[in-house]
């Protein structure tokens, strides 16, 4: 059932009512101000931080394995195993390993080509 309070310009909350009231959490003429200030604390408080079981360490040390990391955290995502947040941060580290990774290619073909011009 929805909460029954009707807000200022005259639309209908869309919350879910409480079970034993007609009202949701934040309308609910039961609940003190000041109860429901810090339950939206906590709940700002909760839903800015990801808590989530360690994920295995892994290697990356190549191309390929860049990919496996992404397409395996894809999946994760899509199953529900892994939070997005957490995905979005490791398609970026991700992403930065491969700028890395293609400059380390880079150098170690110049420092090669240095080598054989003086020889």
């Amino acid at each position: 059932m929805r909460c029954i309070y009707i807000k200022d310009n005259g639309e209908q909350c869309k919350a879910n009512a409480m079970s034993d009231s007609n009202y949701c959490y934040l309308h609910n003429p039961d609940i003190s101000e000041e109860e429901k200030r810090e339950a939206q604390t906590r709940g700002g408080r909760n839903r800015s931080l990801t808590i989530t079981e360690p994920l295995n360490k892994i290697t990356v040390s190549s191309g390929e394995d860049i990919f496996t990391l992404l397409d395996t955290t894809i999946q994760e995502v899509r199953s529900g195993e892994i939070d997005p947040k957490i995905a979005n941060t490791i398609g970026y580290l991700a992403g930065v390993m491969i700028k890395a990774y293609e400059v380390a290619k880079l150098e170690r073909r110049v420092i090669d080509l240095e080598q054989a011009l003086r020889s």
